[in-house]
């Protein structure tokens, strides 16, 4: 039976690290590849497990808008929401064992293993650290890794460091399944913080380096072949590079709100049209059709929007930003009108991806809301992602290398 170590690198960009003098890694060449678009997490990951385009596995950003119930979510885990055969389908009917670590939208996927983070959010912003374990006691640990540094204020690369000892220990005990597929997030925290150049960045590729020879070196030892790849590149963000696309469409009167103890929360009921911003992609979602061209000619106004294309999925546009620019969720104008969830790390529940969160904020405990703070972003694939596997793989793209995977299993 076959056996490959899938590594799926966050923020492994090319030119990163050959900026940084890394060509190869874990003794492999890198290459680049062509990032699939948008390029963020979920709609890399799916890609990678269909080997599909991103219209047809459905999953077109890390969050969504359910028109049936009028609620968004942003990191839902359900695997049933990518639609689409696995490339592993074949591989596990003749016999062969399938991982799933640390993937987004993992739970109830058809695979042997899964370990995935699922804390629970209190109301009160705090945080109940759990893993998700399929089989249950997979793991010597409950918590294999402090969730803090996953995400939030204290989000370090140091968790790359736990979740290399957790996938190395699981390979060394010798039953391992043959396909492993890891993530790792080493890189993305001070990219997303200070951009590419600052001193820390430099230190989280290191960091990052060691940590995925560390884990190759023991996948090696076990008979694994290798896959290393990144799921997008981060790119620096101008100073004044943010745009608030639901500040326009409040202000115009299609995004709707109910004020709250002075707090704006949305009105997603009585709304025209809202954006659900994602890093440099943003999806806009025309809940009244009739307004669908109005809604079209509004966003053209906005100076940082690159593109703005007909959206795939439920979604009716997709607007891209452009180069060093990136969208926030935000529809408030003053502090004061902030919903409560702003300043808490909520990752599920907000109407958009936060970066913000990445910094603490004013008040103890709590998480920034400054976007000027942002000076790394992705989404766009001017920027190449970097590859290295000891497979004979000859690709340019994200989504030929999962279609070269696919055909390597079966």
């Amino acid at each position: 039976m076959k056996k490959i170590l899938i590594l799926d690198v966050a923020a492994l960009g090319y030119e990163l690290l050959q900026k940084e003098g890394v060509t190869s890694l874990a003794g492999l060449p890198l290459s680049s590849l062509i990032a699939v678009k948008p390029a963020v997490t979920c709609v890399a990951q799916a890609t990678l497990r269909t080997a599909l385009s991103v219209d047809a596995h459905g999953i077109i950003a890390n969050g969504k808008f359910f028109r049936e119930t009028y609620q968004s979510q942003f990191w839902c885990q359900s695997a049933n929401l990518i639609y689409g055969p696995r490339i592993w389908e074949s591989f596990r009917e003749r016999g062969g064992r399938v991982g799933l670590y640390f993937f987004q939208q993992s739970l109830g996927e058809k695979v042997d293993e899964i370990v995935s983070p699922a804390p629970i959010h209190t109301h009160g912003g705090g945080m109940i650290m759990a893993t998700y374990q399929q089989p249950r006691g997979l793991l010597d640990c409950e918590n294999p890794l402090a969730l803090w540094r996953y995400w939030g204020p204290l989000a370090s690369p140091k968790v790359g460091d736990d979740i290399v000892k957790t996938i190395a220990h699981r390979i060394q005990r010798g039953d391992a399944p043959e396909l492993l597929f890891v993530y790792l997030p080493t890189l993305d925290y001070e990219l997303q913080r200070y951009g590419t150049s600052h001193k820390k960045v430099s230190q989280s590729v290191q960091r990052c380096v060691k940590q995925i020879e560390t884990l190759c070196a023991v996948a090696r030892q076990y008979e694994y072949k290798l896959l290393i790849l990144g799921d997008y590149a981060i790119t620096d963000v101008q100073p004044m590079g943010v745009s608030y696309p639901n500040r326009l469409l409040h202000k115009h009167g299609y995004f709707k709100t109910r004020k709250v103890k002075k707090m704006l929360y949305p009105d997603f009921y009585q709304s025209r049209a809202f954006a659900l911003c994602d890093h440099q992609t943003a999806l806009i979602y025309c809940i009244d059709p009739t307004c669908r061209e109005d809604v079209r000619a509004l966003l053209a106004t906005d100076v940082m929007i690159d593109t703005i294309e007909d959206g795939m999925g439920d979604a009716d546009f997709e607007v891209t930003a452009k180069a060093g620019c990136w969208f926030a969720y935000p529809w408030w104008e003053t502090t004061v009108e902030a919903p409560d969830y702003a300043t808490h790390v909520d990752i599920h529940n907000k109407p958009g991806f936060d970066p913000c969160e990445l910094f603490f904020g004013r008040t103890p405990f709590s998480s920034s809301t400054r976007a000027e703070r942002i000076r790394g972003t992705h989404g766009r694939i001017d920027a190449p992602v970097a590859m290295a596997t000891d497979l004979p793989f000859d690709v340019t793209t994200f989504l030929d290398c999962a279609k070269a995977l696919q055909a390597w299993l079966q």
